[in-house]
């Protein structure tokens, strides 16, 4: 399989997500693009490469362990797929391909609120993967509470509720292209009237911005999260999060993990990259409350990278759709077996056989911070004159 670029725009069989011609120039920017200037989009995976691997050597590596356990499931390794809307823009058989590879590859599977596949149709497919639901907060608090309590009743073992996005961030490319959701394809968890902008085609405008205006709620605040709370059993964990200052009313209000998360860079342009972020969050909340992150992860080594910097697994977005696109369910297993491989063998090479060994010794800033140097010697006096 060939690796893919570093903005996740160089894939395979990119054309098979919607087609040929303008229509797969629309699907295609949905996928590929970002907010604003699209700076943090492209910052995200370069940011991980300014922390460098210090291996160590003489150790014993023949048994290499990256399996983890997240609220009670075991995972084969500390990774999972990232919550992303309309997987059938990629490839039909959707979500359902999706949750398929990612039970195979035994990786977690964070299920968009936006699927156009229902929550049990997503469960029946992969009966044994792990599945968690994400949930953007929507002025219909009825419909919010119906979604959580069918994802619970159908196996879902987690809330991840994002909190990055009291509406959907400007993306020019989605404006210039005018994006609608094509005939056919909803939000199938939600009932029409809760999705029916996303398939409005007007010029310069963007059915996905316009639908989010209409139903997400701007006013959600700290308190409102009790209200969530007392509607489930499930783990609840907030994606978003970039500031130890969030991160610790976060813990005040009784959340169960955190993503530390910009969004691809698909909402605030201009933020840091998650790389960057991830120690001051982690360093934050107390050492058993989850922290996962994602944001620009295109190969193993930056899962190591995450996990140095003190993340519990990390989610990984655009990859896993090219993969959908390029081959279905059999081409999104092959990127998540990919980046598992990829990860074992940076634990092999770096003398760090197990999760436990990756920890911020692993790693060092690149470039490296010059030593400070010693000022220039005072000049000799001149001789005087005779």
């Amino acid at each position: 399989m060939r690796r893919f670029g570093r903005d996740g725009s160089a894939h395979p069989g990119g054309a098979r997500c919607a087609g040929r011609g303008p229509t797969a120039r629309r699907d295609l920017g949905l996928f590929e693009g970002a907010a604003g200037a699209e700076w943090t989009a492209r910052a995200n995976p370069d940011a991980w490469r300014r922390h460098v691997l210090r291996p160590r050597v003489l150790v014993d590596v023949s048994a290499p362990d990256c399996t983890t356990e997240l609220f009670g499931d075991r995972l084969a390794a500390p990774y999972g797929v990232a919550p992303m809307a309309y997987h059938g823009l990629a490839h039909p058989d959707a979500e359902c391909a999706t949750a398929r590879a990612a039970a195979g590859a035994g990786a977690l599977l964070v299920v968009s609120i936006f699927a156009g596949r229902t929550l049990e149709q997503i469960a029946e497919a992969a009966p044994d993967g792990t599945r968690w639901l994400q949930l953007y907060w929507l002025r219909d608090r009825e419909a919010l509470a119906a979604l959580v309590a069918r994802a619970e009743t159908a196996g879902y073992r987690a809330l991840v509720l994002t909190v990055d996005a009291p509406k959907v961030g400007r993306r020019l490319r989605d404006l210039r292209n005018a994006f609608a959701l094509p005939p056919g394809m909803t939000a199938a968890n939600l009932a029409a009237r809760l999705t029916s902008g996303a398939a409005r085609s007007r010029a310069g405008r963007s059915g996905i911005e316009e639908h989010s205006r209409e139903q997400f709620d701007p006013t959600v605040t700290w308190a409102d999260l009790a209200w969530l709370r007392r509607r489930t059993s499930l783990p609840l964990l907030l994606k978003g999060v970039l500031t130890a200052e969030d991160a610790r009313l976060a813990v005040e209000h009784g959340v169960d993990g955190l993503v530390v998360s910009n969004h691809g860079g698909r909402q605030l342009d201009g933020t840091p990259p998650a790389s960057d972020v991830l120690a001051e969050v982690v360093d934050a909340v107390p050492a058993d409350l989850p922290v996962l992150v994602d944001g620009g992860l295109r190969h193993g080594a930056d899962l190591a990278r995450a996990l140095a910097l003190g993340a519990r697994a990390a989610l990984v977005g655009r990859p896993v759709l090219w993969g959908l696109a390029h081959g279905g369910a059999d081409g999104a297993r092959a990127v998540l077996d990919l980046l598992r491989e990829e990860l074992l063998d940076t634990m092999v090479l770096s003398g760090r056989p197990t999760l436990a060994d990756l920890d911020r010794s692993a790693l060092a800033p690149w470039p490296p911070t010059a030593p400070p140097t010693a000022p220039p010697a005072a000049p000799e006096a001149a001789p005087a004159h005779r």
